[in-house]
């Protein structure tokens, strides 16, 4: 179920659509201070939403990422389609906050400063942070939608490295935005339901323990491995 070209452009038209309406820009600004401020609400509100479109997409993949038993592979492979959609729009969040940020003059950060780490002038070591956080994204997301051009295996350890990216986007929204301390609860909730993911992940998966699948009504049979497992094991 991945989206379509059609689909592609209409996502596109829904963040602009999304982001003029969040930045107030239908009407024009009633004042100077407003103007300065609609690029800068922008560049926050999209980024905020890639943020917690990206925990929503690493908690749902590592959840769903562990078929120890037949059952779990079958609900995995209903459900994983949505998790590689979810990619869509955290790129395209991320597309917005990103041109947002750029076209700010007061924010400091311009084109060289959001592509290439530590030449922005505004905190240039958290915006760094993002623009490696940037890359890995599409180095994870890309190596998983072509797995057939690389080496067996090379984009499932590629893909692991999305914890990573979690972790620099986290560090970069704590440590750029200027209103940050506001956010603490969402950063520490966030945090913590990736890290409480990721923890099961690892127990399921090393102590071969059935998984929260096994209570369905379709979850009888001995544990099998999934085609995921052969092919990595």
């Amino acid at each position: 179920m991945r989206l379509s070209g059609g689909s592609l452009v209409a996502l596109g038209a829904f963040v602009g659509l999304l982001i003029v309406a969040a930045t107030d820009q239908i009407m024009p600004a009633s004042s100077e201070y407003q103007a300065q401020m609609r690029l800068w609400l922008a560049g926050r509100a999209t980024g905020m939403s890639a943020y917690l479109l990206l925990t929503a997409e690493i908690v749902f993949g590592l959840i769903l990422s562990h078929p120890v038993n037949q059952s779990t592979w079958k609900l995995s492979k209903r459900l994983f389609p949505w998790h590689e959609n979810l990619w869509v729009f955290v790129l395209g969040f991320l597309a917005a906050h990103i041109v947002s940020i750029v076209l700010d003059p007061y924010a400091g950060v311009g084109v060289d400063g959001a592509l290439i780490p530590g030449l922005s002038s505004y905190r240039s070591v958290p915006v760094a942070l993002g623009t490696l956080a940037l890359y890995g994204l599409l180095i994870a997301g890309l190596t998983a939608r072509y797995t057939k051009l690389l080496p067996p295996g090379v984009w499932l350890k590629l893909h692991r490295a999305s914890l990573v990216v979690f972790l620099l986007t986290w560090a970069h929204g704590i440590l750029a935005g200027t209103d940050s301390n506001a956010f603490v609860p969402v950063y520490a909730v966030t945090g913590l339901l990736v890290v409480g993911a990721a923890a099961y992940r690892y127990w399921v998966t090393k102590k071969r323990r059935p998984s929260f699948a096994t209570s369905l009504p379709e979850a009888a049979g001995p544990i099998a491995r999934s085609p995921l497992e052969e092919t990595t094991a």
